[in-house]
């Protein structure tokens, strides 16, 4: 092909798939595990405080769980910042409900919140796995579950995060009693027994999972408000 012909045809293009294409992604997965267990006249909500990005610890104490009124707690696990704007339009619209009412929200009327501001984001979701957990209305705990979209659970039991692999199978069976020949599948716990559980399956989830670790914040809700306690877990 001579010179005249090559600038009549113009410049040699590459092929469409040649290119490259540079995507944006707007969440980040910092990790950590969560879960919850309600008994009878409780619930017990428990995280870790790890927030990391591939093999870096961006922090070690970083909050998964958050108090929303005398009566319930929420838990996120995934993205820290989805989590920590959803605890806050939650905790605005629990004091707008408390200033119209002049009484604090129940539990199941913040699950449902809960749920319709999930929903409400579906075209750009919050990008977590969230957990409300309370007391209800007939002084049983209660736990909710739910995903990024807003469907919402009733559960006894739940695990959401980098080490859920590990905890949900522990709690299947320690809490729901599942594969325990004569167990009563619909026995609770009572309140030590959940802390035990709890602290034998975040002591476990460490030793396996990278992303799970340094403290564990534990929460009991009952009929006298919620009490939090603070425990260590492996740094390394």
């Amino acid at each position: 092909m001579d010179f005249a012909m090559q600038a009549q045809l113009g410049p040699k293009q590459e092929p469409i798939s040649a290119h490259g294409h540079s995507h944006w992604n707007p969440y980040a997965n910092t990790n950590g595990t969560s879960l919850a267990i309600a008994g009878e006249d409780f619930v017990l909500v428990a995280s870790d405080t790890r927030q990391s990005d591939g093999y870096s610890i961006n922090t070690r104490y970083d909050s998964k769980a958050f108090e929303l009124s005398n009566s319930s707690v929420l838990a996120i696990s995934i993205c820290s910042a989805d989590g920590k704007r959803l605890h806050e339009v939650l905790e605005q619209r629990a004091q707008v409900y408390y200033h119209k009412h002049d009484k604090h929200i129940g539990t199941q009327a913040l699950a449902q919140l809960l749920s319709n501001t999930l929903y409400g984001r579906r075209m750009f979701p919050y990008y977590v796995f969230p957990i409300l957990a309370g007391i209800g209305p007939d002084g049983r705990g209660v736990a909710y579950s739910y995903d990024a979209l807003g469907n919402m659970k009733d559960v006894t039991h739940i695990a959401y995060g980098s080490a859920s692999a590990l905890v949900q199978p522990f709690l299947d069976n320690q809490v729901g009693h599942l594969n325990q020949r004569g167990a009563d599948l619909d026995a609770r716990l009572d309140r030590e027994q959940a802390r035990k559980v709890a602290i034998d399956a975040f002591t476990g989830a460490t030793e396996r999972d990278i992303y799970t670790g340094d403290w564990l914040e534990i929460y009991i809700v009952d009929a006298n408000g919620v009490h939090k306690e603070v425990r260590e877990l492996k740094h390394d």
